[in-house]
């Protein structure tokens, strides 16, 4: 009990989607927020996420889960990230971003991922199979090895999660 307080949030998912939405137009690019409310699977919601977008900048916030399957490493960022390069593997035209604004994405040292229609074939060149990885929830190796980790460290503040589609 705790009279005479007041409790007020000074910041959420909002906040950061808006402030994502900022810095896209910013740097000259037309961007909206899709929504506050992002949740479901998500390898699900990612592809869902970007098969939704419109082109240009589009800007999805909330919390996602994952449905643990394997014993591999990564958190739910890293897997909606390879799920979305499955989905848009071959296509130049589109970069699929998901970060956890805590800067820790699952039980690993990454904030999530950035990933592009080249991320697949990377992986491939590397010996590496993106579909079996995220079957078995591995997504942090593979994207460590095609270079699309978000490394960020802690921010020490959590206001949920941002994923960015950004299709030209």
């Amino acid at each position: 009990n705790l009279p005479h307080r007041q409790v007020v949030i000074i910041a959420d998912g909002a906040t950061a989607a808006e402030g994502a939405r900022q810095a896209a137009e910013r740097g000259g690019l037309s961007a909206t927020v899709a929504t506050t409310t992002l949740t479901g699977e998500a390898r699900e919601a990612a592809v869902g996420c970007v098969d939704g977008a419109g082109t240009d900048v589009t800007i999805f916030a909330g919390e996602t889960t994952v449905t643990v399957r394997g014993e591999g490493r990564g958190g739910r960022h890293q897997e909606a990230a390879l799920a979305a390069a499955i989905a848009i593997e071959g296509s130049p035209n589109i970069v699929f971003a998901a970060l956890a604004t805590d800067g820790v994405d699952g039980p690993t040292d990454a904030a999530g991922a950035i990933v592009d229609g080249s991320t697949v074939s990377r992986g491939q060149a590397r010996g590496l199979d993106a579909s079996a990885a995220l079957e078995h929830n591995d997504a942090y190796p593979y994207l460590r090895a095609t270079g699309d980790l978000l490394m960020t460290g802690p921010t020490g503040t959590n206001v949920g999660d941002v994923w960015v589609v950004w299709r030209w």
